[in-house]
């Protein structure tokens, strides 16, 4: 039987997610707030709506005759789009708003972790005294870090003792308009995410992948969405052993077994301490940039997926390619604090040689594709070693030039891959 799915997003994920399907026995469909080129060009439909609206979504999906929905974004899921969806009786591979706030409520998301015995847990508490939060950060014997409880883009957090001083986290508190923030432990090592495909009780996971925040180079500058992951041609990264890697694997399983109705993708940071792997946050969808390392290398079809999650089946075993991968993303100058659109974007598929284009949030006018105020394009090169697949990403944004953008140029090249090494090295006493 032909599939229709209908894809929920219109991002650089969600570009990576459309490829994913591209060659299988379905029909695509998309919607988003924004007309992605990439997904239009591969989808048999795509209608602009707003996608936290249910009742849109519903109709178009209706429209469309959907018996597959994929939701990208956490926004649709923390509005309720796939309770509506499955209300309407069309299945939606990702949470319900209530399994969706391991993501979009950080501070349940810790009670959880301690209520079910999850390990990997940080010390934290969480306020909705603003005075009392503050008062907190004076007495803690520590460092900490401050996140806003609710959705914040990958944007909000502030880390005592990195970025910030105590007094400023406490002007932070005071001038935000947060009402609810969780301060917790600062963890120290380095940062690693493992996606978990998840269905009906079980899970499959991907290998593991090193995201990049910073938006400048050396791990400089504000917290972006993510300018850019790479991951190695194992499951592990080459700062980490096997059994860190499957030991954060432990922590997805028991968190899977916790959350008793979950399906969709359960997205895993850890920081990987000298103690082991500990939980900086838990997302309820694929990463954005992870996305981009994971699904080209998935050699599963990714529509198998799908169906056997619909079909009340555990997800089938994954099979990914034993190959490297490094993304690196251009966005628009002056991106995250004061960004400026319009720039002309001057790499397509065809002239990026042998790297994957992904769109992002850009602007289609007759006579091109235009940068908006968002992360613009990914460039993904695939290759058997970190350092081959960084110049393929290399020499794709080199077609692009840098008028009007910035990129991080340093993702995944051989020094800072070293880097992590070397500090983890440190951590453990090596």
């Amino acid at each position: 039987m032909r599939e229709n799915v209908l894809l929920i997003g219109g991002g650089g994920r969600e570009h990576a997610i459309a490829r994913a399907l591209e060659d299988s026995e379905a029909d695509l469909y998309a919607c988003a707030g924004n007309k992605n080129p990439g997904i239009a060009r591969i989808a048999a439909g795509f209608e602009t709506l707003e996608t936290t609206d249910p009742d849109a979504v519903v109709d178009y999906a209706e429209t469309v005759e959907a018996t597959i929905a994929v939701v990208g974004p956490e926004a649709p899921l923390d509005a309720g789009v796939a309770d509506a969806l499955e209300d309407a009786g069309i299945y939606a591979f990702g949470p319900k708003a209530d399994d969706a706030r391991i993501e979009t409520d950080k501070a349940f998301q810790r009670r959880f972790m301690a209520e079910n015995d999850i390990p990997g847990c940080p010390d934290f508490e969480t306020f909705d005294d603003m005075d009392a939060a503050c008062d907190f950060i004076d007495e803690y014997d520590g460092d900490l870090a401050i996140k806003p409880a609710g959705l914040t883009g990958g944007k909000g957090v502030k880390v005592i003792g990195d970025q910030v001083t105590p007094e400023e986290g406490k002007e932070y508190i005071r001038d935000s308009d947060y009402d609810r923030i969780v301060l917790e432990e600062r963890l120290i090592g380095e940062e690693v995410t493992i996606q978990a495909f998840v269905a009906n009780g079980a899970f499959e996971t991907a290998p593991a992948v090193q995201d990049h925040k910073r938006a400048y180079e050396g791990d400089e500058g504000p917290n972006t969405g993510g300018m850019g992951s790479y991951s190695d041609a194992t499951a592990a990264l080459p700062f980490m052993t096997e059994d860190d890697y499957e030991e954060a694997v432990s922590i997805i399983e028991a968190t899977v077994d916790a959350l008793d109705d979950y399906r969709g993708i359960l997205y895993g940071q850890f920081m990987l301490t000298s103690e082991g792997p500990k939980v900086i946050e838990f997302n309820a969808r694929f990463g954005d940039p992870e996305a981009m390392n994971t699904l080209p290398v998935l050699e599963t079809e990714f529509l198998d997926v799908l169906t056997a999650a619909r079909d009340g089946e555990a997800p089938p075993e994954l099979d990914f390619a034993s190959q490297a991968t490094v993304c690196k993303y251009a966005v628009p100058e002056g991106y995250p604090t004061d960004p400026e659109a319009g720039a002309k974007v001057q790499v397509d598929e065809e002239s990026a040689g042998d790297a994957l284009l992904y769109y992002a949030s850009v602007d289609e006018r007759d006579d091109g594709i235009y940068t908006t105020t968002s992360r613009s394009f990914a460039v993904v090169g695939v290759a058997d070693s970190i350092s081959e697949a960084e110049a393929i990403a290399e020499d794709a944004l080199a077609v692009a030039g840098d008028e009007g953008l910035h990129m991080r140029h340093d993702i995944g090249k051989v020094d800072l891959v070293q880097r992590r090494i070397d500090h983890m090295n440190e951590l453990r006493g090596e």
